[in-house]
């Protein structure tokens, strides 16, 4: 065959159609397996630590989020309810946190890294139900002499504004808080305390 026969731009065409075809087939063919290597939602949920911007949450507002298929709290506390703090510890289980679940960096009497943010697991120690904020002083319902804290409706378990269990209630442990750390001002990590203040 000569070469005025042969169509150049003809071969040229199919031989970049063939290697686009192919290269989708292979891309195709590859994709399920390298999805598989990820881990999976339920994997990607026990374990990964999760951002929250506290830049915005005011003096005695609390925010939720969730780590590990649980809900977090995390409270700004206000200076009177740092005060109320002591005011309370006669009344507490555990006041010192020594049979709670927490970091060494938490275990003061804030409970925390910073004394004005707290960071804890919104899960009653008692049966695991969701425990309520009720920051207000003498809430009804609750007694003349509450200081704001966290309030379990199902069973009656009451915590102080550092999740600390009152004594007499079904709860007996303090409310749990988990590894957390600032990567700023106003940013808190939740779920990794690798170089946390102690």
């Amino acid at each position: 065959m000569s070469d005025s026969a042969v169509d150049f731009g003809r071969r040229n065409f199919l031989i970049g159609a063939t290697t686009v075809t192919g290269v989708v087939g292979a891309g195709m063919v590859a994709w399920p397996f390298i999805s598989s290597l990820k881990p999976s939602a339920r994997a990607h949920a026990l374990g990964v630590a999760v951002e929250v911007d506290v830049s915005k949450l005011e003096p005695g507002a609390m925010l939720r989020a969730e780590w590990r298929g649980a809900p977090i709290y995390v409270v700004n506390r206000t200076q009177a309810a740092l005060d109320s703090l002591e005011a309370v510890t006669g009344q507490l289980r555990d006041p010192n946190s020594e049979q709670s679940d927490q970091p060494p960096y938490a275990q003061n009497e804030y409970r925390s890294i910073r004394p004005q943010i707290w960071v804890g697991t919104g899960v009653c120690t008692h049966l695991g139900c969701a425990p309520l904020y009720r920051p207000e002083v003498a809430a009804a319902g609750l007694g003349a002499d509450w200081q704001g804290g966290f309030f379990c409706p199902c069973h009656g378990s009451k915590f102080d504004l550092a999740g600390r269990v009152y004594s007499g209630v079904p709860a007996p442990l303090n409310l749990v808080v988990p590894p957390h750390r600032f990567l700023s001002d106003s940013v808190l990590l939740i779920g990794d305390d690798t170089g946390a203040a102690a």
